[in-house]
């Protein structure tokens, strides 16, 4: 069942679970009022078994980027799109929160953002491999938080680029997920299957 977090009236529903369920519960509370001031968006989750696409979604990228597992059981899980950006947000059991962003127009940010509950340890998977830097929140007390960038690798790039065309030759679609400067191979032939 879907939860519109409210971020006058934080309340642990969904996260009660964690160790640090009144931290993590602000920490989504102060996404929840970023997204309303920054977007107009209404910031809503979902338990993470209803949400496994986006689990998943968010697992691949770690994995294929940056060869991490979680070892936290995912509790919540949006994803949406808001101002031009899409959003995959995942809370965790030991109070970590993951997004992957990337924008929807060629060129633009591609990033992973990690958010640490106030009063949590740095996860294992995490403490040697990134630096965390802390903000204050009234919602949320003290947030520590760490990104990368998403590269696209040549390989990935002549990929994209294939599936660009392909998808290109579809009436109504167009693929905004290929960089600027990136073009389809000029000499690719297609047949119409049989």
């Amino acid at each position: 069942m879907s939860y519109v977090v409210d971020f006058v009236d934080v309340s642990t529903v969904g996260l009660e679970s964690s160790p640090v369920a009144e931290a993590l519960a602000g920490l989504r509370a102060n996404e929840a009022r970023y997204f309303a001031n920054k977007y107009d968006h209404v910031f809503t989750t979902e338990p993470a078994a209803e949400a496994q696409d986006v689990v998943d979604h968010v697992h691949r990228i770690l994995r294929e980027e940056r060869d991490l597992e979680i070892s936290s059981r995912p509790l919540e899980a949006t994803a949406f799109e808001a101002g031009g950006i899409r959003w995959s947000e995942v809370f965790y059991e030991s109070g970590l929160a993951i997004n992957v962003l990337y924008t929807v127009e060629d060129g633009g940010k591609r990033a992973v953002g990690f958010k640490l509950s106030d009063g949590m340890e740095v996860p294992a998977e995490l403490a040697s491999r990134f630096k965390f830097a802390k903000q204050k929140s009234k919602l949320a007390g003290t947030i520590r938080g760490s990104f990368f960038v998403i590269a696209l690798r040549p390989l990935q790039k002549s990929r994209a680029a294939a599936h660009c065309d392909a998808i290109s030759r579809l009436p109504s679609l167009r693929c905004p997920s290929l960089p600027s400067g990136i073009r389809p191979p000029a000499r690719t032939k297609y047949t119409q299957p049989q």
